[in-house]
């Protein structure tokens, strides 16, 4: 009877596999047909035409016009991409039936269908293919407006719909696509204003509209802090400026109808390599600090109203290749940097007052008078004017006379003391934004963006400038009653700024002189530090002296943890709070994560921390953050060659060189860990040596002994198997030889793994989100130009 039955079983699983093996079959029969069909309906182009019933598809060869990629057995992606200039297809041809076709591939992820004559209405079905990721129909024939289904789609990353004819307006329903990462429409003849929702798209990077009929002021994108390309060339937008992040790299507003003055938050936009404004009708001063942007290689103010003096010993960014000054307002010298450099820069400026000695020169009173007419009085013609107006009130009657000589006293003395003030607080402004700049892999597929790059998502400010004022304000005058504490190169303290936020100011004495230039790679390297096991940069001040504009102090503003120091809970005699185990392994893998980013979250990656427990800060829910870490911009203050400028050499040294410095901070989170494990305080290294003696011992015992070295007060409510995992990645951590410590990702997920056991087993509520189910993940790298 026994057998009988086991026959049976196996009976029924041999006809349940031969039943799925079947339906496989079928499945992938099916979608052959379906890319046959699709070839039929393109009226089979030559890159096609070796399609056939025998074709294999997921193993066939891949080419720059046609791709078949395939996983588990079902097409995932499809690219189709013809020569430019292909025609429109024949009348016959039927986008319905096209596109019909196309969502009996269901797992499609990417369809990439470029320059094949597509015509025709989109239709909405297109939106069956709900796990597209990115959908690509450039340079086709499309026309009418982009169908509302569009926006159901939300898995949707990357949108280009470039070089067709859709027409109408883009639809609001946009605004839910909201891991939306590229999303360009040029050279369309898209109409009217833009919807506000384009303002929620936070994933939003490039936004390209450009070459269309938009019209109307542009909605505020000042909330997409990753927005970095925004390109909306040859439209009607306008009149305000529009508003954005400060991470932007391009930014191209030619030829459409703005008409106010260039903001002041372009002058902060660090990132910022291509600007072009030309051919609107700008009016106002024209910032001369965007010669001299960190990163500005491109520069076209032309054609625009914009006036202001110029003087030849004005800087400029040596990168800066191509300037376009023309036709504007502007008067006095060109700088002389714009004649230095490169040969093959360029450098426009016909049609402005300047005094070059060309006779493509207005006279000033041209651009005086064209100012005037608009409404602006340039800065010297306004002193003229006061001038005049003193004078003829001091002619009049000898008590008015005496009343304009008292005023005129008073404004000296006003002057002098103001003066004075500058001299004592001789402030120097400048911002890099916590940004990278974008690429054209970025631009064509949003799968690129790795998670390392989507750290807006932290609930930490934006990356800014600070003014001096403003942290003065923070700290009342920087008040001992702030002060925090004290280390080798800096001072720390605790500020309140004017939104109620607490945060925490390191302020560093610079003990050589450097101009801001010298630290702009440092800085933007310190914005990137922003994670949520780390203490992150919310931004930065120079304090500049006037004579020479060389920094004097950098303060360096982050985000205040308000729960103290892991030590004091974990073994702190006199605290009454307590960390459970669980919540101990929390933190643990939070520190590890944190450690994980330094070194492999940004480029170079920061070793050598030098770890301590007292560096871990405990936020609001107790989640684990580092708050001291290998800061490349202290070693300038101490006149040393900086430990995280790129290195060089071979790649296998340098490999070589990161690996050693990774075990470096390994050893130093075993250290750590074994604190959060014994309770006990390691102050020295025979402490150290002790509690590392008897963590061995343990590990040659059973569940009790190796309980026997737990903290006694979470012992009990920790299992057994938790202990034993943690007990032996920390003795690994601690070994002598770094080449036999574990890595950070062995550490990582042998910690988590004691997580899962110990929730498993026990069933702790306490346990934090930093213990994810989810498997392991290596982060990503952020390149830092």
């Amino acid at each position: 009877m026994g057998i009988s039955f086991g026959l049976r079983e196996v009976v029924i699983v041999l006809l349940v596999w031969s039943s799925l093996v079947g339906y496989s079959e079928q499945a992938q029969s099916f979608e052959v047909r379906t890319l046959l069909r699709v070839r039929e309906l393109l009226n089979s182009p030559a890159s096609l035409r070796s399609w056939n019933n025998e074709t294999d598809f997921c193993n066939a060869e891949t080419s720059s016009s046609v791709t078949v990629v395939c996983y588990e057995g079902s097409i995932t992606q499809l690219h189709i991409i013809s020569e430019k200039g292909t025609p429109q297809l024949p009348e016959n041809f039927s986008i319905d039936a096209f596109v019909s076709s196309l969502v009996k591939l269901p797992s499609l992820k990417v369809l990439k269908l470029v320059s094949l004559g597509l015509w025709g209405p989109l239709p909405g079905k297109i939106s069956r293919l709900s796990g597209l990721e990115i959908l690509d129909l450039s340079s086709n024939f499309f026309h009418n407006a982009i169908p509302r289904e569009i926006s159901s789609l939300i898995n949707l990353q990357t949108l280009i719909l470039d070089g067709n004819k859709f027409t109408g307006r883009l639809p609001d329903g946009l605004g839910l696509l909201s891991d939306l990462a590229v999303l360009s429409v040029k050279n369309n003849s898209f109409r009217g204003p833009l919807p506000d929702t384009l303002g929620d798209l936070q994933n939003l990077r490039i936004l390209a509209l450009s070459r269309n009929n938009f019209t109307g002021n542009v909605p505020d994108l000042s909330n997409l802090e990753n927005l970095q390309v925004l390109d909306l060339e040859d439209n009607s937008f306008g009149p305000k400026f529009p508003l954005f992040g400060s991470k932007i790299v391009s930014l191209v507003l030619r030829r459409n109808r703005f008409t106010s003055s260039i903001p002041e938050n372009v002058q902060s936009c660090h990132q910022l390599e291509h600007l072009d404004v030309s051919s609107n009708g700008l009016i106002g001063p024209f910032p001369s600090s965007l010669l001299s942007l960190p990163l500005i290689s491109y520069l076209s103010i032309a054609e625009n109203k914009l006036t202001g003096m110029l003087f030849e010993n004005l800087p400029c960014n040596s990168a800066l290749n191509f300037v376009d000054l023309s036709a504007n307002l502007l008067s006095g010298r060109l700088p002389s940097c714009l004649h230095s450099g490169s040969k093959t820069k360029v450098v426009l400026y016909t049609g402005n007052c300047l005094e070059t000695g060309d006779k493509n020169q207005h006279p000033v009173s041209f651009c005086r008078n064209e100012a005037l007419a608009v409404g602006i009085i340039p800065r010297h013609h306004r002193k003229k004017m006061g001038s005049k107006a003193i004078l003829a009130l001091s002619i009049c009657g000898s008590v008015i006379g005496g009343a304009i000589l008292l005023a005129v006293a008073f404004l000296v003395v006003g002057s002098f003391r103001a003066k004075k003030t500058v001299r004592k607080t001789p402030t120097r402004l400048i911002m890099e934004s916590a940004s990278t700049a974008y690429t054209s892999k970025l631009f064509s597929d949003a799968r690129y963006i790795t998670q390392a790059m989507k750290l807006g998502s932290l609930s930490v400010p934006s990356y800014r400038t600070f003014s001096l004022e403003e942290l003065e304000e923070a700290t009342n005058n920087f008040d001992t009653s702030t002060f925090v504490g004290e280390g080798s190169t800096s001072q720390i303290y605790r500020g309140r700024l004017r939104d109620g936020s607490y945060v925490a100011i390191r302020c560093l004495k610079l003990k050589r002189s450097n101009s801001i230039q010298n630290f702009m790679h440092q800085i933007e390297f310190i914005s990137k530090l922003r994670h949520q096991h780390l203490v992150s940069a919310l931004g930065h001040c120079f304090e500049c002296y006037l004579d020479d504009s060389s920094v004097s102090r950098i303060f360096l503003v982050f985000e205040y943890v308000p729960n103290g120091t892991l030590r004091s809970w974990i073994s702190d005699k006199h605290s009454r709070r307590r960390l459970n185990w669980a919540q101990r392994v929390s933190a643990a893998i939070g520190i590890a994560k944190g450690i994980q980013f330094l070194h492999t979250g940004i480029v170079p990656g920061v070793f050598s921390n030098d770890l301590k427990i007292t560096d871990i800060l405990l936020d609001q829910n107790l989640v684990a953050k580092i708050s001291s870490f290998n800061l490349p911009i202290l070693d300038e203050s101490t006149g040393k060659a900086s430990l995280q400028d790129f290195p060089s050499g071979s790649k296998e040294l340098n490999g070589a060189r990161e690996r050693c410095n990774e075990k470096l901070d390994v050893y130093d989170f075993g250290v750590i860990l074994l604190e959060i494990i014994t309770g006990r305080r390691i102050n020295t290294k025979k402490d150290m040596k002790i509690l590392k003696e008897q963590l061995q011992a343990s590990l040659t015992g059973d569940d009790a002994w190796r309980r026997s070295v737990v903290d006694p007060r979470v012992k009990n409510s920790s299992s057994d198997e938790s202990v034993k995992t943690m007990v032996e990645i920390c003795y690994r951590c601690l070994l002598e030889d770094p080449a036999d410590r574990p890595s950070v990702e062995d550490v990582l997920w042998n910690l988590q793994f004691a997580a899962q056991v110990q929730d498993a087993c026990r069933g702790d509520s306490q346990s934090s989100d930093s213990s994810p189910i989810s498997p392991f993940q290596p982060s990503r790298q952020i390149a830092i130009r």
